[in-house]
């Protein structure tokens, strides 16, 4: 079974095309877990016009895309989990292609092409844009891992879960989780469109907006948590 987890917030510009790009890859007993952080417009208005079961609604004020998703997270009772985002669109070959390799590692990341709103390509492939590669050191100073080319299996969300109060983004915990005590695999094949449009709530294939110092007290966060997390499993 497989979980797609999408949190949302005032996304109705642009969520209808990702659904639907989503939903004719899934089997009946798949699920598109939507966890809505308080949206104003009307973005649960399109995902109930789809009339669809396998779609399940979680509404929460959490203010922030880590916490949403986590919440989504929370709710997925799939095998395979499959992290996406609002503003984007997968490619139709997407869950069979990643699928393939989830029979031998724990977590797959794929590449992207980078689009604009209108979907014109901005960057061919977020790999190089990235410089993404596997790595345990590489991706905790340069982290590499992107949350809505991100698919990984039960085990991983487990460890993951409850997402700690101090980590910088969802995305860079799930992978600090799957190089420390899973298999991750990074792969070349471009499975979605990865839309920037000025108001993406990660800032990921943009300057950052961090500085220096919180880029290590981020990166001391994710050390300790990982840490605590491997007490804890012990």
């Amino acid at each position: 079974m497989i979980s797609v987890c999408m949190p949302t917030y005032n996304g109705e510009k642009y969520i209808r095309e990702q659904i639907e790009s989503i939903l004719p890859q899934l089997s009946d007993i798949d699920e598109l877990i939507i966890s809505d952080d308080s949206s104003s417009d009307n973005t649960l208005g399109i995902v109930k016009s789809f009339n669809d079961c396998r779609i399940k609604i979680f509404q929460g004020h959490f203010h922030s895309p880590i916490f949403n998703l986590e919440n989504a997270l929370k709710n997925a009772k799939g095998d395979y989990i499959y992290t996406a985002d609002q503003d984007d669109v997968w490619k139709p070959n997407k869950v069979s292609v990643v699928q393939k390799y989830l029979e031998n590692y724990d977590c797959v990341v794929s590449d992207a092409v980078v689009v604009d709103l209108n979907r014109n390509v901005i960057n061919d492939s977020f790999f190089k844009l990235r410089k993404s590669r596997p790595g345990k050191i590489w991706n905790l100073i340069h982290n590499s891992y992107l949350g809505c080319c991100m698919a990984f299996n039960k085990r991983i969300l487990d460890i993951a879960l409850p997402f700690p109060k101090d980590i910088p983004m969802h995305d860079i915990w799930i992978g600090a989780v799957a190089d420390n005590f899973g298999k991750p695999v990074f792969i070349k094949d471009k499975l979605i469109e990865y839309r920037r449009h000025g108001n993406n709530a990660s800032p990921a294939a943009e300057k950052s907006r961090y500085s220096l110092i919180d880029k290590i007290r981020f990166r001391m966060a994710i050390v300790m948590n990982i840490g605590k997390r491997k007490n804890e499993c012990k």
